[in-house]
């Protein structure tokens, strides 16, 4: 329990900072892993996937981008990863705005006793591979761009239509421009159309389970592909695993691998975020550690399982 309080203290010093820690001169710069966005007027950082998209997009045919450009672009890529090595899939557990406001959604929902969703292990599983669909529309959606296949007005298109976080985020700094139909042309019309229903799913969606979204967040997928990279992973020792599943119980994510997993010590899939809550779930002392190049920050013991056992529904 210690470990989650601990956990939300954090999301929501973080969430200040990623909101409105430009306007006290906080930035972290334009290559943030998480959902932070540059919609938001004061904002202390923003997602990474903006930019991908942009320098893809314009960089595509034009000259320049072997100089100053590309060397800038390289820089940022290299930014984004040396902040992914530093923090792993911790930045969508403990500091994604987005993923706050799914937590609070969650909370909010229990407050009123309302009781939570449920999907098949089977489905959740098909469902997770979109966001590697998503993320692959966040790099071809710019080459269509230039090939002319899409419209021009869809210039960041992931931004432009997926994003749940370009209407929503922006309202906590007062901005609710983005919950307009723009109806300058048929692309900008659909672009905000796709934008404003994907937000609104994703709101209902959220509520209705524990960070829904996450699953199909194409930030959380980029992430994994870099693991090989990350120091922050998950660990388990079967040997001392009991198979009680609390572990996927108090899981947001509902992942399987941390109980069912019986020989690998790699407990580490592409839906999970880092967030701690197996860790302070397991009754089994060590059975569970989350790890920083080999140094435990934290393990299972009976002492932080201390209710937390029942389920995250």
């Amino acid at each position: 329990m210690l470990l989650r309080r601990y956990r939300l203290l954090i999301q929501h010093v973080m969430f200040a900072v990623m909101m409105y820690g430009g306007r006290f001169g906080v930035n972290l710069g334009p290559a943030v892993p998480c959902f932070a966005c540059p919609y938001v007027y004061g904002c202390g950082g923003y997602c990474y996937l903006m930019g991908l998209q942009g320098y893809i997009g314009f960089g595509i045919g034009a000259a320049h981008f072997w100089g100053f450009e590309g060397l800038r672009a390289l820089g940022y890529f290299l930014l984004f990863v040396g902040l992914v090595m530093l923090l792993g899939k911790a930045w969508c557990g403990f500091v994604c705005p987005f993923g706050l406001i799914s937590d609070w959604l969650t909370m909010l929902r229990r407050r009123l006793g309302i009781p939570g969703a449920k999907i098949a292990p089977g489905t959740l599983a098909r469902l997770g591979s979109v966001k590697y669909a998503l993320l692959a529309f966040c790099a071809a959606g710019p080459v269509l761009i230039n090939l002319g296949v899409l419209h021009r007005d869809f210039y960041i298109p992931f931004c432009q239509m997926f994003c749940p976080g370009k209407p929503i985020l922006p309202l906590f700094a007062g901005e609710a421009r983005f919950l307009a139909l723009d109806f300058t042309n048929w692309a900008t019309l659909v672009a905000t159309g796709c934008s404003l229903t994907v937000a609104g799913g994703s709101l209902a969606a959220m509520f209705a389970r524990p960070r829904f979204f996450c699953t199909f967040c194409p930030m959380l997928a980029l992430i994994h592909l870099l693991k090989p990279l990350t120091p922050l992973v998950l660990r388990k020792d079967p040997a001392l695993c009991h198979g009680c599943g609390a572990c996927q119980r108090t899981c947001a994510m509902d992942v399987e691998r941390v109980c069912t997993e019986r020989e690998s010590a790699d407990v580490q899939t592409g839906d999970c975020v880092n967030c701690g809550d197996c860790v302070a779930g397991c009754s089994a002392a060590g059975a569970l550690s989350l790890r920083f190049a080999g140094k435990t920050l934290v393990s299972s013991s009976a002492g932080l399982a201390l209710g937390m056992g029942k389920p995250r529904k």
